[in-house]
């Protein structure tokens, strides 16, 4: 069974499929081991491979090479890739989807916005021309094989989100995705213009969106939730206090919890896994 298969499945079971935004092999190498899907984030790929903000700066073969790492240490893990506008053009677009379906990715996110590009949640965002769009969402559905592609507006007035969201559930993306939704209400009425079209909801701490559960979600009929950044938040604020305390410490280490600090026993038990011949499969994971 192809990976854009099994994800495909797993989407249209019950409840709403949780999908961890990973931004390096150490933040994946901790998700793996509690859910059965990951988020390649544009936001905190560009944020740790480059240390720049999410607004384009990101070059696929970049992203190409992340996505090749992580199939060969998580071979049983849902991986849904987010390619920002295609990198702008459609040709690189559908290459891009032909080299990312070959290495193993699960999925792709196409959004509809226009240079600059900016984060999901972030104010003056600007789209493509509907057509525009349309056309080169048409053309990597036609170059993939298997792979589920997400259909995304970032769209903001209240018209053109309900327009956009119709139109892209009509198309044979296997997803649709409205960043940026403000309300419960949205939800609701997003799920009802895109009908059967399994629907995707992006949390991000800090955004636009409410902070919802994944009963709350599954209950008003959303079936994917995306999660761009617990772990890259989780580090900042982690490694800010670590190094704040090793400064007002003058430099001396903190002791270790044998029973459940992180230290270098600890750090290589969880690399380790990812060389492992028996590698963590999702059956094993707590979801």
């Amino acid at each position: 069974m192809t990976y854009g298969k099994k994800l495909r499945e797993r989407i249209a079971g019950p409840g709403t499929t949780p999908l961890i935004g990973v931004y390096d092999m150490y933040s994946a190498s901790i998700a793996a081991k509690h859910y059965d899907g990951m988020f390649v984030s544009g936001f905190g790929f560009a944020a740790s491979y480059y240390g720049l903000p999410d607004i384009g700066f990101i070059a696929w073969p970049d992203m190409v090479a992340f996505v090749q790492r992580l199939r060969g240490a998580f071979p049983h893990h849902h991986l849904l890739v987010d390619i920002d506008d295609g990198y702008v053009d459609p040709e690189v677009a559908c290459h891009v989807v032909e080299g990312l379906e070959r290495i193993g990715a699960s999925g792709v996110i196409l959004e509809d916005q226009k240079r600059p590009r900016r984060c999901g949640h972030a104010d003056g965002k600007q789209v493509l021309p509907l057509e525009e769009y349309l056309e080169k969402l048409d053309q990597v559905l036609a170059t993939r094989k298997d792979l589920v592609v997400v259909a995304r507006t970032d769209a903001t007035d209240e018209h053109d989100i309900l327009h956009r969201a119709e139109r892209l559930a009509a198309t044979d993306a296997d997803v649709v995705l409205v960043d940026g939704v403000r309300s419960v209400e949205w939800i609701k009425r997003i799920r009802t213009v895109v009908g059967d079209k399994p629907l995707l909801f992006n949390q991000i701490a800090g955004g636009k969106s409410p902070r919802l559960s994944l009963g709350e979600l599954s209950d008003l009929g959303v079936d994917v939730a995306i999660y761009s950044t617990p772990c890259l938040f989780a580090a900042h604020e982690a490694m800010d206090s670590a190094l704040t305390g090793l400064k007002a410490a003058d430099g001396r280490l903190p002791e270790v919890d044998p029973a459940g600090g992180v230290g270098v026993q600890a750090s290589t038990t969880l690399l380790e896994r990812n060389i492992a011949r028996d590698r963590l499969a999702p059956q094993s994971v707590g979801v």
